[in-house]
């Protein structure tokens, strides 16, 4: 072997050396946690199709999100609730920036502080079905438990959906022939599509969400009526949920950081553009209550 080659195969061996060394040594050249972000179609939260597509409260903030969290490797995948929330408790490093908090989650899912103050869900009636509705209302609010206990009308809800901790609890009361559960990806629209066809007259949602379908429909938002749930408050706290591991509380460490500005200063106004003009003024109000740092 002449002496040119033998010093190549030593600067060969050399090079073979450290890249070894490397790989050997902690945290070089270290693999980045790869981190699921679950979303489905929840307009005014996620908006997958439409006129308003990509313009949600959450479109808007999570690329935020993932720009200030660059450990991480980031993931977006489409899913409906049920298929979210098993995610959820399959421990793999997945997060929920749409969240509800009740009980049952709090089990498998570790929360971050309150991201965003949106209006509670109620009832979504048709114009022609409002005075089934008359007898159970007191200042515009429908006592859902009596209207439910005392007729026959079908109330349509997604499946794992949570509309709230006391509805919820009202709804584990009722018969299963009193719901109609919708699990697919489109459940709103789908619902939205039941009541016009007179398959189920009322609708458990969130305004600002079916105003939005409903006017992709091509239908008149003035058909319609919605209806507070009496002994709900008027708003409730969206939250970023991710599993409950040591990886999902370290990336919920970080997300409450960068969360402290943007829910006072960035999230409300997004939220306010897809209310009603005399419901924005009000919220934008009330808004700046509900984030106040502790004297």
């Amino acid at each position: 072997m002449t002496e040119r080659r033998r010093s190549r195969c030593r600067t060969l061996l050399a090079l073979m050396f450290c890249a070894l060394l490397g790989i050997g040594m902690p945290g070089a050249a270290s693999a980045k946690e790869r981190l699921f972000w679950l979303l489905r179609d929840l307009p005014p939260l996620t908006v997958f199709e439409g006129s308003s597509k990509g313009q949600g409260v959450v479109d808007q903030l999570l690329p935020l999100l993932i720009e200030k969290m660059p450990e991480y490797d980031h993931s977006i995948i489409r899913v409906n609730r049920a298929r979210g929330i098993q995610m959820l408790q399959e421990r793999r490093l997945t997060c929920d920036p749409t969240l509800l908090w009740t009980p049952e989650r709090a089990q498998y899912v570790h929360f971050s502080q309150p991201s965003l103050g949106v209006l509670s869900s109620g009832l979504v009636v048709r114009q022609q079905d409002q005075p089934l509705l008359k007898p159970y209302l007191n200042n515009q609010e429908v006592d859902l438990r009596r209207l439910l206990a005392s007729t026959s009308l079908k109330l349509g809800v997604v499946a794992e959906r949570s509309y709230s901790p006391p509805v919820d609890a009202l709804l584990k009361t009722l018969p299963s022939e009193t719901l109609s559960r919708h699990y697919g990806n489109d459940a709103v629209t789908n619902l939205l599509q039941m009541q016009q066809r007179e398959r189920l007259q009322l609708l458990l949602g969130y305004w600002p969400e079916a105003r939005y379908l409903i006017q992709q429909q091509g239908w008149h938002v003035d058909d319609y009526r919605f209806y507070p749930i009496q002994g709900v408050a008027r708003y409730q706290f969206i939250h970023i949920g991710c599993a409950d591991t040591p990886l999902g509380r370290e990336a919920i460490s970080h997300i409450d950081q960068l969360l402290k500005s943007l829910r006072r200063d960035t999230l409300a106004k997004l939220y306010a553009q897809w209310l009603d003009p005399e419901l924005r003024e009000r919220y934008l109000q009330d808004s700046r209550q509900f984030f106040l740092d502790p004297p």
